[in-house]
């Protein structure tokens, strides 16, 4: 008899400091960011705790107050208990006396009272080392939370410093999406990118640990050890600088293999190219498979996608327009990522027309156009025509009632309209929504189509397969002569069928 074997749930927290230069609606649009990165990764998010500061604490990045706030939360010592509440003292001065119990349980709170008896220097040590028998103590099991979320990009020395306290994992904004771009990176050339970007992390990370090892670092040269002199630190870096070049170059092969079959492509099939361009979780992936019939991921997960699809346009028109997704965009998205990502953003680069897909429901949806934005200016595509898609407009006011929700909806597209004229106000799981931006496409591609007429001869009846693959044919009959056809198509591929006809 087989039982199922569960994967245990990894509880995490979220702590941010809020700066004056970020409103209330801001710092909250982030925070809710960064749970569903959680969530993407499998935590579950059990608290939120907010600082408001002039700067971030150079130390630890939080305060000491909030840090002592956060450790007590997730060693468990607001819990309540009274069978440990009748088995020690009363709570410490400026402890709320629920906190006391749980300081009890462990013996640590009788630990901490004698230290505030002592002189100064022997109060501090004794309290750090009552704190840190509490982290001892403390069950991965009763523990709230084994992992804080950091809402920012933190020194390696804040990171550290900030373990040390808390007792448990620290990761800031940073490594919780490289940790994402790892996990779901499938193609070779995805997951060769996102290992650059890791390593590029952890370069500083290592330089911090081998400080903390000092001279103990060092070891003497020899046979298969390493250099003279050469520390242990400087020997992981030294290992992580050829990895990067070794992936460099993958990277430039697996490139050049790219630009061949986009080359191909457009040999076959012209130059009308689509990219899906916008924030994560916005929907491209939806409208992808609405557009093109394909089968791609769809997931309600931060970066589900981040590798290129390229797929025809369902039903197929004149000309054939292929489209393509494209890894998602997100505030703060790591530079190193951005540039490992450059490969696969070239898909909008090259592409003759940009899809910029956007979250109506989101109320902070234009931080999602400024950071679009953004990204394709870095990577130069900011010339390139595009259509705004305003997307899942049904997702809009969903806890409201009936009619107070579709109002709502109307009032939004009205607006949106009025405010991003040639918009398109959609939702990617509405038929007739699809259709309205599958047409707007092809009239993007046809509007420098020509018409032409000529006689195909009854002895190049060969070419009848190109015309209708390559052109919209409008009229056809038949002479004694050969089949009489009028068209409308791309000035080349006519100006090539006479050509072939002569």
């Amino acid at each position: 008899m087989s039982s199922e074997v569960k994967t245990p749930t990894k509880r995490a927290v979220v702590a941010a400091v809020q700066l004056p230069s970020v409103s209330d609606l801001e710092l909250e649009t982030s925070l809710n960011e960064l749970r569903e990165l959680a969530k993407t990764l499998g935590f579950e998010v059990v608290g939120t705790f907010v600082q408001k500061r002039a700067s971030f604490d150079r130390a630890a990045y939080l305060g000491v107050g909030k840090r002592e706030e956060i450790r007590q939360f997730i060693q468990g010592e607001a819990d309540t208990s009274r069978e440990a509440a009748a088995t020690d003292g009363d709570p410490q001065e400026g402890e709320a006396p629920a906190q006391a119990p749980a300081r009890r349980r462990t013996g640590v709170g009788r630990a901490m009272r004698a230290a505030e008896r002592m002189p100064h220097h022997g109060a501090v040590a004794a309290r750090e080392a009552a704190k840190a028998a509490a982290q001892a103590l403390a069950d991965a099991d009763t523990r709230r939370a084994a992992f804080v979320l950091v809402d920012h990009e933190i020194s390696p020395s804040q990171a550290r410093n900030l373990e040390n306290e808390l007792g448990c994992d620290v990761m800031d904004r940073t490594m919780v999406i490289l940790e994402i771009f790892h996990r779901h990176a499938r193609s070779n050339a995805a997951r060769a990118q996102v290992e650059i970007a890791r390593l590029g992390y952890l370069a500083p990370r290592l330089r911090e640990a081998a400080k903390l090892a000092g001279p103990q670092g060092r070891q003497r040269s020899g046979v298969g050890g390493r250099g003279a002199g050469e520390g242990a630190g400087e020997a992981d870096r030294r290992k992580i600088r050829d990895r990067i070049a070794e992936l460099k170059e993958e990277i430039i092969a697996l490139d050049s293999e790219r630009q061949t079959q986009r080359a191909r492509r457009q040999e076959r099939q012209g130059l009308a190219r689509v990219a899906l361009v916008g924030y994560t979780n916005a929907g491209k992936s939806t409208l992808m498979r609405a557009l093109t019939g394909s089968t791609v991921l769809v997931a309600n997960k931060l970066f589900a996608t981040l590798d290129t699809t390229v797929r025809a346009l369902h039903p197929e028109s004149i000309p054939r327009v292929l489209v393509s997704d494209t890894v998602g965009f997100i505030k703060n998205l790591p530079h190193d990522l951005v540039a490992s990502f450059k490969s696969t953003l070239d898909e909008a680069l090259e592409a003759s027309l940009l899809i910029h897909v956007i979250d109506a429901s989101d109320p902070g949806f234009e931080r999602q156009l400024q950071v679009t934005d953004e990204v394709l200016a870095e990577i130069g595509a900011q010339d390139v025509p595009r259509i705004r898609i305003f997307n899942k407009i049904d997702q809009v006011g969903l806890t409201l009632e009936p009619a107070e929700r579709e109002a709502l909806q109307h009032t939004r597209d009205v607006v949106l309209r009025a405010q991003y004229p040639g918009c398109i106000v959609m939702s990617a799981v509405r038929e007739e929504d699809i259709a309205r931006l599958r047409q707007a496409i092809l009239d993007f591609f046809q509007r420098d189509l020509v018409e032409a007429e000529f006689l195909l001869p009854w002895s190049a009846q060969q070419l009848r397969g190109e015309i209708f693959a390559n052109c919209q044919v409008l009229e056809e009959r038949a002479d004694s002569e050969g089949a009489y056809f009028r068209v409308r198509g791309e000035d080349e591929v006519i100006r090539q069928l006479r050509e072939k006809i002569g």
